[in-house]
């Protein structure tokens, strides 16, 4: 494989680093969630503004008619410019550009894209996490409308959202996944109530989301019924990739950050602490390599597929061991930067749990990959 940009990609990628230069934000990124939300999004609607969002998405709907390559530059090159995070909404746009219909399409991805209109995942419930196929939420058909009931938790940014792309079981007599559709719900219909979970770092990022007898017009569901679940394994397909979301070069930016604490502090580092510099930066390594591959599929026309499951497995462990070394790197709890690595390390302790727990993903590659049989249990 050559790993060099193609001449068009050299140029994009000059392009790209030449506006950057020009336009990354000079003001810090604010560290409360509630001030960083608009922090992020006007640097996201800046990047629209300008042809830098949504590149692989087709230009009818907003987006720049380009490739994965190109995705792929830009989450590399807003990575190693330590750009402010972006909102995470593509993967979101994906299902309505798979199952919508026309008018869903012209009606809600450019906005979506733009950021003029947030949309979240409304997916977890409190009895159906990791095992979404067991979700609770009802939506029932009266005449036109479907009428919506349940409880769904861990919803990502609900509380800055207007929409939510939303999971309920439409056929409760059907056998788990097969019973579940897929509905966009405004957030601002009577009976929705979105309350937010304050975290261990103190964010709100996190929001529930209550729904009694919530009406929505028959229009608003997405794809056909019973749908749900294809639509949902598309998104966490999207969702867990690091291609799309731009771990890799975060990851490099702190194994450097690190190493270059380990050099300051002494001139003989402790050999545990080389070894577990050595075992994080073999972690990337592994990771930055699947990352070549899973890319070399995407342009090669594969859709994201259960191997994202691996990309998931990867970046939490290089998270982890980031993490780790961190606090025992910045034991002084009074040192510069200590409070933000502690951050960054409760946040990466629910890496093995979000997005699908690592066991769920072990299992995905089992089944779905090797083949292997489902356990009896």
């Amino acid at each position: 494989m050559d790993l060099r940009d193609s001449p068009k990609e050299a140029r994009f990628r000059a392009r790209l680093c030449a506006w950057l230069k020009e336009n990354l934000p000079t003001d810090p990124e604010p560290t409360v969630l509630a001030e960083r939300w608009p922090y992020m999004r006007e640097f996201q609607q800046r990047l629209y503004r300008s042809g830098w969002v949504a590149l692989s998405y087709p230009k009818e709907v907003g987006g720049q008619g380009l490739g994965p390559m190109e995705e792929a530059i830009l989450s590399e090159e807003l990575g190693k410019a330590n750009a402010p995070s972006l909102l995470p909404l593509g993967h979101l746009g994906r299902p309505l550009l798979s199952y919508g219909t026309d008018e869903q399409r012209r009606r809600y991805l450019p906005p979506l894209l733009a950021s003029d209109e947030i949309w979240c995942q409304g997916f977890s419930e409190p009895q159906a996490g990791s095992d979404l196929a067991s979700l609770r939420t009802r939506a029932v058909r009266e005449g036109d409308e479907w009428v919506l009931n349940g409880h769904k938790i861990w919803t990502s940014y609900a509380a800055f959202a207007d929409f939510c792309l939303l999971l309920a079981r439409t056929d409760p007599d059907a056998v788990r996944h097969r019973g579940i559709s897929a509905f966009i719900v405004p957030l601002s219909t009577p009976g929705v109530t979105v309350r937010p979970i304050v975290l261990a770092n103190g964010d709100e990022e996190f929001a529930e989301i209550f729904l009694d007898d919530v009406r929505i017009p028959e229009a608003n569901m997405l794809g056909r019924p019973a749908d749900g679940w294809r639509i949902a394994m598309d998104v966490v397909n999207y969702e867990r990739g690091a291609v799309e979301t731009g771990y890799l070069p975060k990851f490099e930016r702190y194994l450097s950050e690190l190493a270059a604490v380990v050099k300051t502090q002494t001139s003989t580092p402790d050999r545990a602490i080389l070894r577990a510099l050595g075992e994080a930066a073999a972690a990337l390594e592994v990771l930055r390599m699947h990352c070549l591959r899973t890319l070399s599929d995407r342009v090669s026309g594969a859709p994201p597929g259960p191997e994202s499951s691996i990309d998931k497995l990867l970046m939490t462990a290089v998270e982890q061991k980031l993490m780790a070394l961190s606090l025992s790197l910045l034991t002084d709890t009074t040192a510069p930067g200590r409070a933000e690595w502690f951050d960054r390390y409760l946040y990466g302790r629910a890496g093995s749990i979000y997005g699908g727990s690592a066991q769920i993903q072990r299992n995905i590659l089992a089944e779905r990959l090797l083949g292997l049989p489902r356990s009896p249990g």
